[in-house]
């Protein structure tokens, strides 16, 4: 039935597509099928636990391969997909990040380099899940994670492979290991639930007004940064894979999957000012790990434990003791240069660790753990 109403454009845009992908699979052949298993149902199989479709893209954006399944996700089919270009499909505000993830250095072999990004693109599929007019689309955000295969300096048998899941995910993974959040915009906890005690230490009550920001490792804010900027501008986001500290000490590795909650119409009891301004950001976290520990914690203790050693050392001196006097028998008053400095050096290094270390609530946490 589809091949009756294929005209002469799409067969020429199939064929070339067909051309392309066994050009691709020529160079990157790979037969590590399971045995036993007939590849059709093997397919089927990779597909319901990807619970998404598979595209592959070349450097320029045409969408080489989409699996059968497309259809279910987009409203729209394998055949009408295939040979167009992505940037017909999604939102001109992502086409740079588009472009920026298909971007590969002329000349210079790259293998496997990962891409992972969040995109808007066109859908056909009503509220009910029907299939609607192309006309009447509406915008799903995708979350798209992959890697870039090339293996030979010319880009003509490049492409990116990326598996693509509808946000927000179709199942249900709340578990004992989850917790659910609200934020505001910048952030900021106005509610958290009861399982963040159990999962992080944290009473839910002294999380709120305090920033996600607080609870994130210093090396990772670049990846919170990343999803909030995905909230404000695709209203949904996956986090990758980041450390958030826990109360008693440590850390564990978490991963966030958020969404920014549109503003309800206002009731006559509780007017709002701007119904339309988003409400709130709803993130489900979840910990991917047992709690490990600071390793800059200990070392900041063995540092600050030698300093203060150094300096004992250094004041029951008597050679130090007479230099620190500032006086001297034979001439004028007179500071030893390399003692003034270290002297300097000493008290402002010591007194400005300390304090800025004692501010931090986390680092208080950690250091009341014991640590042997």
């Amino acid at each position: 039935s589809v091949r009756a109403h294929l005209d002469k454009p799409s067969v020429i845009r199939l064929t070339l597509s067909y051309i392309r992908l066994q050009t691709l699979l020529k160079v990157h052949e790979k037969r590590n099928s399971l045995s036993g298993l007939d590849p059709l149902d093997e397919n089927s199989m990779y597909l319901k636990i990807l619970e998404g479709f598979l595209m592959v893209l070349s450097t320029l954006g045409d969408m080489i391969f989409l699996s059968d399944n497309v259809s279910k996700y987009m409203g729209l089919s394998q055949t009408e997909l295939m040979g167009h270009n992505i940037f017909e499909y999604t939102h001109p505000c992502d086409h740079e990040e588009i472009r920026h993830n298909l971007r590969l250095t002329a000349g210079w072999c790259v293998l496997n380099q990962k891409r992972d990004f969040v995109v808007r693109i066109k859908s056909a599929l009503t509220h009910r899940g029907r299939v609607g007019n192309l006309k009447s689309t509406t915008w799903k955000v995708l979350h798209c994670q992959g890697r870039v295969k090339l293996c030979a300096a010319s880009s003509s048998v490049s492409c990116v492979l990326l598996t693509c899941r509808p946000l927000p995910l179709s199942h249900t993974l709340l578990s004992t290991h989850t917790f659910t959040s609200q934020h505001s915009m910048d952030m900021r906890f106005t509610y958290c639930d009861q399982r963040v005690t159990s999962l992080l230490g944290y009473r839910p009550e002294e999380l709120l007004g305090r920033s996600i920001y607080d609870l994130c490792h210093t090396l990772d804010t670049s990846c919170l940064n990343k999803n909030h900027l995905n909230l404000c501008l695709k209203s949904q986001s996956v986090s990758g894979r980041y450390r958030m500290l826990v109360r008693s000490g440590g850390y564990v590795w978490v991963e966030s999957h958020s969404a920014v909650i549109p503003g309800v119409q206002p009731s006559r009891s509780r007017p709002r000012p701007n119904p339309s301004q988003p409400l709130c950001i709803l993130c489900v976290t979840y910990i991917l790990s047992q709690k490990q520990q600071l390793p800059d914690v200990k070392i900041f203790k063995a540092f600050i434990l030698k300093l203060l050693f150094s300096i004992l050392k250094f004041q029951t001196n008597p050679m130090c003791n007479i230099a620190l006097d500032e006086k001297v028998i034979y001439g004028q008053k007179k500071q030893l240069p390399d003692v003034k400095i270290f002297k300097a050096f000493i008290l402002k290094l010591l007194l400005f660790s300390i304090l800025k270390f004692q501010s931090n609530p986390m680092c208080n946490s950690a250091l009341d753990e014991n640590v042997k």
